[in-house]
């Protein structure tokens, strides 16, 4: 990878480092004043003889207590913050379903008021999530020809023609010999890693991986180990400490030792030093499995993920892995890989063999969007969405830092993370942005670390400029209001 990319990982840490004392000091006084607060309100129903959900003597407990405790008494007060409906196509502008919040222990109740806002929460980076064009238009003839959906596993009645077209053109995509298309992204990682790894396998994982790739390690029931995250210095450690002791107890050589890694982190916006990973596995005959969900169609000068933005050679990364769920505005995931390997998990992945193949008209949805991406429809609608997501994401992350907030993420990505710390600004930020038209996503723990929340924006090629700058004049006044720019402290 270039030095650039270097310059943005450390400009991340450091920023996070830079934090001042003071503002460290309020998180830990903020979280304990809500918490003593929800302890006051679980005592005073359990004087009113409520009923509030403890563990009956000598039993365990059905699940951890404290994230109990933090679902009803923290995130019920601003659960509003969240459960809004949308009324439209997922677009540059959206329609948000107003609900109101009688009681922070009660469900939310909806309003029937529409409010037109700014779409700056969406994954539709390349704003295929329409319903006009060549790409829709395709998708719904498919309805006609097709049907709506197999009702069948692709092990049991096979798949359709546009299934198998999307895989043959995934796998021309990304450079790979065959792809494997699953109806569900998630399922795409958590039922798979079982069938590739398993007992004598180690799994090096990056400490911010996904749930989905989390849960998959998990199911493997192999050794897993955790490397400081987008650290190449501490993988590279980890690698050589493992094979020098070799697996628990016996010592033996692991059978298989897989490095998985995201081209994307979704909630730091930044990217894996690609070529430096290439370089580790191959020094120490590891395997390579690279999750592609947020980085494909949305990185790279041909939109082809994060080997193109990196100039990294599709052949060095053993296991590439995506969804259809953000760029091309289906559903599914993909893995892509040699020819019999591929072959295998046809015959071994859970996910596979036990859930439906994907709806044809989903298929053919991100079918087209990949042809489209890659010009092979004839038109350049595909080059200019490419360059206008990648405008727009620096553009508008540049602005933002310039402004004083601090942003995590890499020069490129369409994730644009912006730190609060203190979780009451959570809410706060969340509301006003709503009151000025602008629908943002806000995240906070059990997604974050408990002191680290954080505004979580997603760009778009379907946003212009001016939508940008607009929403852009309302964010510097709700930062000056909440004290978000801790990087003029």
């Amino acid at each position: 990878m270039t030095d650039s990319h270097d310059e943005n990982v450390k400009e991340e840490v450091d920023s996070i480092d830079d934090v001042g004392y003071w503002t460290i000091c309020w998180i830990y006084i903020a979280y304990a004043i809500i918490i003593l607060m929800g302890k006051w309100a679980d005592m005073t129903d359990k004087i009113r003889g409520q009923r509030y959900f403890t563990t009956p003597k000598g039993y365990a407990p059905l699940f951890v207590e404290f994230e109990y405790f933090y679902q009803l008494r923290l995130y019920g007060r601003i659960k509003d913050c969240w459960d809004r409906p949308i009324a439209s196509l997922p677009g540059a502008w959206i329609d948000v379903m107003l609900r109101t919040n009688n009681h922070y222990t009660k469900p939310l109740s909806l309003t029937g008021v529409k409010k037109r806002c700014l779409n700056l929460g969406s994954y539709n980076y390349l704003g295929f999530a329409d319903n006009q064009g060549p790409v829709a238009e395709s998708a719904i003839s498919s309805l006609y020809k097709y049907g709506i959906f197999t009702s069948s596993t692709p092990a049991e009645d096979g798949i359709t023609e546009p299934l198998r077209l999307l895989e043959q053109e995934t796998a021309r995509f990304v450079g790979k010999e065959d792809a494997l298309v699953f109806e569900m992204g998630f399922a795409t990682n958590s039922g798979s890693l079982p069938a590739i790894i398993g007992k004598g396998g180690l799994i090096i994982s990056d400490s911010l991986n996904h749930a989905s790739l989390a849960t998959g390690c998990k199911n493997t029931g192999t050794k897993i180990k955790v490397f400081r995250h987008n650290d190449t210095k501490n993988l590279e450690e980890v690698v050589r400490e493992s094979i020098i002791q070799g697996q628990p107890k016996t010592h033996r050589p692991w059978t298989m030792i897989l490095i998985i890694i995201e081209g994307i982190y979704s909630m730091e916006g930044e990217m894996p030093n690609l070529a430096e990973v290439v370089r580790i596995k191959k020094k120490y005959n590891c395997y390579l499995y690279v999750d592609e969900a947020h980085s494909i169609g949305a990185l790279g000068k041909r939109g082809r993920g994060v080997c193109d933005q990196c100039n990294v050679d599709p052949a060095d990364v053993d296991i590439l892995m995506g969804t259809f769920t953000k760029s091309f505005g289906s559903i599914g995931g993909y893995i892509a890989g040699d020819a019999p390997f591929i072959n295998y998990l046809r015959q071994s992945s859970y996910s596979y063999l036990y859930a439906n193949s994907m709806a044809p008209a989903c298929a053919m949805q991100a079918y087209q969007a990949l042809r489209t991406i890659a010009g092979e429809d004839g038109t350049d609608i595909g080059a200019r969405k490419i360059k206008q997501l990648k405008d727009n994401s620096n553009f508008f992350r540049e602005r933002l830092r310039q402004m004083g907030f601090q942003i995590l993420g890499g020069r490129d990505s369409p994730v644009v993370p912006m730190m609060f710390y203190n979780p009451s600004k959570i809410s706060a930020f969340s509301r006003m942005c709503l009151e000025r038209h602008i629908a943002v996503v806000v995240v906070g723990y059990p997604a974050t670390p408990l002191t680290a929340p954080r505004a979580r924006f997603c760009l778009s090629a379907s946003h212009t400029r001016e939508d940008l700058e607009w929403a852009l004049e309302h964010l510097e006044d709700i930062g000056e209001q909440l004290q978000l720019k801790y990087r003029t402290y």
